[in-house]
């Protein structure tokens, strides 16, 4: 049966790929530790779970408005209204099938075929892959470590042409665990002003930030910047809800407008009893609940770090955000390493799961090659197994 070029061009997902072989080699007995989820390892809490468990008691199991129930959406409004200074109503809010779906709509909304869009590295994998299904282009902006792996407004400035529709800021980022500092952004949206370039601001890891690291939302920098962006969050990361596939989306009314018609047709409406969950996610018990993962993500982030630095030729900034470290390792390459040639991040990580059972994620999908990605969203004996196996399969 024919497979259409679409299909055909868009590769697995990295970090599933890297999940999906760690998980084959556990079924086979093997003892794997595994550095490759982008999922917390804190069970969703209780009170959230209630809440869904008292909506599908109450019936709500029919199908909603498309773009979600109002009453979710006026709690996000107002959450993005207290938390973040954004004056968005309800109707300038869609809620979307997890954060991978808002990245899609969006993108769908407001792209056409031949439109530039501007994308920093390291990027999270499926950003290339919607720009693609957009029929736009990705321009990619190398970055690297004299800049903390940020764009800069000069290479912003160069970068922007007549063809250009948007850029993409994630922050903190996904796979470098880095943040934009409020002047730094500041100094991006200063650069935008007066071209008609969208900002897509994925903000899915606002609540996970470490040490002194101040978090700012893109749109409220300025009026102009709150006009040209799109400001996407959900609730996988911050309440450990990714199994319920819940994203938002907040911005100009008639780009949302357009993501509901599209949604009415893709989709329909994010799961009902979901929803009441994600209102009671929003309350007043989360709070706590956040802090508690917080507090022991920002542990693990410094001991991996930490430990990583000490390993000869690895080089890794402490995480100011999310739950990932991304050290260069490139000084690696060109090894042969038990019989395994190391020329680049796919080599070192292919090699390292099927020699010493450690599974991470090569940088090279996310646009830095030196690079590899490792989670700490998991245990500390965890973390620790692995990167003792990590350390000693390179000083072989």
């Amino acid at each position: 049966m024919r497979v259409s070029k679409r299909a055909q061009e868009v590769p697995t997902s990295a970090t599933i790929a890297v999940t999906s072989r760690a998980q084959e080699l556990k079924a086979q007995g093997v003892d794997v530790v595994g550095f490759g989820a982008g999922a917390p390892d804190f069970d969703t809490p209780d009170y959230i779970k209630e809440a869904a468990i008292e909506s599908l008691k109450a019936g709500q199991t029919k199908y909603t408005a498309a773009a979600g129930i109002v009453e979710l959406r006026k709690t996000i409004a107002e959450k993005l209204r207290k938390e973040n200074g954004l004056n968005y109503t309800a109707d300038q809010v869609i809620v979307n099938i997890g954060g991978k779906h808002s990245v899609y709509e969006a993108m769908q909304a407001v792209l056409d075929p031949g439109d530039e869009v501007i994308l920093p590295t390291p990027y999270w994998v499926t950003y290339p892959e919607t720009i693609k299904l957009a029929g736009a282009t990705a321009k990619i902006i190398e970055t690297d470590k004299s800049t903390g792996y940020k764009i800069t407004p000069a290479q912003l400035e160069a970068a922007i042409t007549d063809k250009t529709a948007m850029l993409l800021i994630n922050s903190p980022n996904n796979p470098g665990g880095f943040t934009y500092t409020p002047d730094e952004l500041k100094a991006i949206a200063k650069v935008l002003e007066g071209t008609n370039v969208y900002v897509i601001s994925d903000e899915i890891y606002e609540k996970l930030i470490y040490g002194d690291t101040k978090f700012v939302s893109f749109a409220s920098l300025s009026e102009d910047a709150f006009k040209r962006t799109l400001t996407l969050n959900g609730f996988s990361k911050t309440y450990s809800m990714t199994g319920w596939r819940l994203g938002y989306t907040a911005g100009p009314l008639e780009v949302i407008k357009a993501m509901g018609r599209l949604q009415s047709h893709m989709t329909s409406n994010p799961v009902t009893f979901c929803q009441y969950a994600a209102i009671a996610a929003l309350g007043e018990p989360s709070a706590a609940a956040i802090e508690q993962m917080r507090v022991e993500f920002e542990r693990r982030g410094k001991y991996m770090s930490e430990r990583l630095n000490g390993i000869e030729g690895v080089e890794c900034p402490e995480a100011t955000g999310a739950f990932y470290c991304f050290p260069d390792v490139s000084a690696h390459y060109g090894r042969n390493i038990n019989g395994a040639k190391i020329a680049g991040s796919m080599d070192f990580a292919k090699a390292l799961l099927e020699q010493a059972n450690v599974a991470l994620v090569p940088g090279l999908p996310f646009g830095c090659d030196n690079n590899v990605r490792l989670s700490f969203a998991c245990s500390l004996d965890q973390i620790t197994k692995g990167l003792d196996r990590l350390q000693e399969w390179l000083s072989q």
